[in-house]
């Protein structure tokens, strides 16, 4: 259903490339570097962004923002810059004919963040965040290209971007967490794809049958199927439940 695609060289050489390719979608990870205690998500969009590039972005900043627990910033704290930082970021994108967004969710100077970035559970909800953004914004499939801010960039091949507080680098880590988003979309299948509920509880009572009295519950039925066949028999007030 996903397909994704890694493309190299100049910025607008990825783009262009990213064009003819027919890409349904693309995005730049990236990693943001300042201070020790620089602390926030955005998400940049190009100055000639789509309305689409534009509501993917805010929700991949709130979704980061949810997982992670910190602040978006961007315009109105809305968790995306459109046209970049006084326009740095926006040759990264604006060659682009389908939506396209370049993420900074986590500073990597910021010594709690990079320690999320250099784990794998931090990178896998990383991939998490991205892929299912992914999916939810272009639920029909395609082919989805991915660049690896900095890195593979003709004329200054050794870039790797911001020092990573405790080793490595900027572009390898956005790269380790673009190959997990890239493994979770190609092998995403929409019928095993399961919802979890944000309320644990959801899923708890979604297998049970309780009787209520004066908003008291006084029981509870666990042993419940979606399956099964769930019958009120008003007449005799009898509830039957019959495994299929």
């Amino acid at each position: 259903m996903y397909q994704v695609k890694f493309y190299t060289g100049e910025y607008s050489v990825r783009q262009r490339a990213a064009n003819r390719d027919k890409c349904v979608a693309y995005v730049e990870q990236h990693f943001n570097a300042a201070t020790t205690t620089a602390n926030y998500v955005v998400v940049v969009t190009g100055a000639n962004a789509s309305e689409t590039s534009k509501t993917w972005g805010r929700s991949y900043a709130q979704r980061i923002s949810d997982v992670f627990k910190i602040p978006m910033a961007g315009t109105g704290r809305s968790g995306i810059l459109v046209g970049g930082w006084n326009g740095r970021g926006n040759a990264n994108l604006k060659y682009t004919d389908m939506p396209a967004i370049l993420l900074e969710p986590l500073f990597v100077s910021n010594p709690t963040q990079a320690e999320w970035v250099r784990s794998e559970e931090g990178q896998n909800k990383l991939a998490k965040v991205l892929a299912d953004s992914i999916i939810d914004f272009f639920p029909g499939g395609g082919l989805i290209a991915f660049s690896v801010g900095h890195k593979y960039k003709t004329r200054r091949p050794h870039d790797r971007g911001a020092a990573v507080y405790g080793g490595g680098t900027e572009a390898d880590y956005a790269e380790i967490v673009l190959e997990k988003a890239k493994n979770i979309l190609e092998t995403y299948d929409p019928a095993l794809h399961y919802d979890e509920p944000e309320n644990g509880d959801e899923e708890i009572y979604a297998h049970h049958i309780m009787v209520v009295k004066d908003n008291k519950e006084i029981w509870v039925h666990t042993d419940v199927d979606e399956d099964d066949e769930v019958m009120w028999d008003a007449e005799n007030r009898i509830l039957y439940i019959t495994t299929l």
